[in-house]
């Protein structure tokens, strides 16, 4: 009989703050429920919610973790040690809707107070959702999100993927065979991967790339000879660097900035989302266009056959803006398939970047042909981002990118 309950569960009656409560009433520590063995039997201030002076004394009205409001209380400053939170909330009082907020005997003004509770509401939200980004990403490089714009959270119905979603209708035929090298960089036996497709070897030593744009770019497989370690195998190994989400503060929406200095020529990232037919991405970018949003990749290699849709299953390039002076190029990269109607999306440095620099790419991307080799790749991207709406809708997108050599629209 247990047998066939496997897989079974029911949800729990209790709420995520009753569950708290009942641990420190019982002296039970739960690191899941937030309730760690130190504080246990003790009060945590889960975040500030009003601030007043009576005379001379600040107090505070303080939302107890593991409670409900019902139970909050004023506390004066000398009880609280909780700086961090402090300075927060004195730096948010500072950006309150309408201006700044001054303290009477009976705590802030209405809309002041909503707001403290709301900005602290919405940095648990993005903790959250941070930490699940995090707990799902397959790369070395970490996730940081912050917004000290507005109060938009996490959005929604959108699920961190590390790999391609292959849709319906779409069937990706897996590569047969490898190289035999014994050093794929200095010893290549037969060109390596990219010599069978008559193709250049991609990487230097440091693993930038040295081949121009407009070339696609072969890797070592899983049928290689050659180990982890491979200079053949850069996209592969993941986003190597420390990112961060931040909302922008001049009407793009979400942005990416990176934390961590890159080299030019370095792999940053790959774009990533689910695989559909193009007669798919016809019918979703019609869709996406009556909500203003979409973000539909073309794979146009070869021909037009498949499309790349990063609007509900992405990684953190689903978040990157477009710009007119990018700092980010595409690379078709093959791997793990050969097939030319289905290469991978990689983002490489086109120059040095500074740490908390925001990384851009161009939407409208175009590749000058210098020779017959390039003419077949990266000559027709569409993509289009949040606050961009769709190239298929045929109308001018006002460009915000704020480059020097701005072209004022996007497509």
């Amino acid at each position: 009989m247990a047998e066939n309950l496997k897989g079974c569960w029911v949800p729990c009656k209790s709420s995520w703050a009753a569950l708290r409560r009942r641990c420190r009433e019982q002296h039970v520590w739960c690191r899941a429920l937030g309730v760690p063995r130190r504080n246990r039997s003790d009060f945590e201030v889960e975040y500030l919610c009003d601030y007043k002076r009576v005379r001379d004394e600040e107090f505070y009205l303080v939302k107890w973790q593991g409670y409900p409001s019902s139970s909050n209380t004023w506390e004066p400053r000398k009880n609280l040690r909780c700086r961090g939170l402090l300075k927060q909330l004195h730096q948010d009082l500072a950006r309150v809707p309408g201006g700044p907020a001054r303290p009477g005997p009976r705590g802030l003004p209405a809309r002041a107070a909503s707001y403290l509770v709301q900005k602290a509401q919405q940095r648990q939200a993005l903790q959250r959702w941070e930490r699940l980004l995090n707990s799902t990403r397959s790369h070395r490089g970490r996730i940081v999100v912050e917004n000290e714009v507005d109060l938009h959270g996490p959005p929604r119905d959108f699920v961190y993927i590390n790999e391609y979603k292959v849709g319906a209708g779409v069937n990706l035929v897996p590569v047969a065979a490898g190289c035999e090298c014994g050093d794929c960089l200095a010893e290549a036996a037969g060109g390596c991967c990219p010599g069978a497709s008559s193709n250049k070897f991609a990487y230097n030593e440091a693993g930038q790339v040295c081949v121009r744009a407009g070339l696609p770019i072969y890797e070592c497989n899983s049928h290689c000879r050659c180990g982890a370690d491979c200079p053949n195998r850069v996209v592969q190994r993941g986003i190597r660097y420390d990112l961060c989400i931040f909302r922008t503060s001049d009407g793009r929406g979400w942005g990416v900035r990176t934390l961590q200095r890159i080299r030019k020529n370095s792999f940053v990232m790959e774009y990533v989302g689910e695989i559909i037919t193009s007669e798919e991405a016809e019918r979703r970018g019609q869709v996406y266009d009556r909500q203003g949003a979409t973000y539909l990749f073309d794979l146009d290699y070869v021909e037009d056959v498949y499309t790349v849709d990063a609007a509900h299953y992405g990684n953190i390039s689903h978040f990157v803006n477009h710009s007119c002076d990018p700092n980010l190029q595409v690379y078709n990269v093959f791997i793990e398939s050969l097939d030319e109607r289905l290469p991978r999306i990689a983002l490489f440095a086109t120059r040095p970047i500074r740490a908390g620099e925001e990384l851009t790419f161009d939407y409208n991307m175009r590749v000058d042909p210098v020779d017959a080799e390039s003419t077949r790749m990266d000559s027709n991207f569409g993509l289009s981002g949040a606050s961009c709406g769709s190239p298929r809708a045929r109308r001018r997108i006002e460009c915000k990118c704020g480059a020097a050599a701005c072209r004022k629209f996007l497509f």
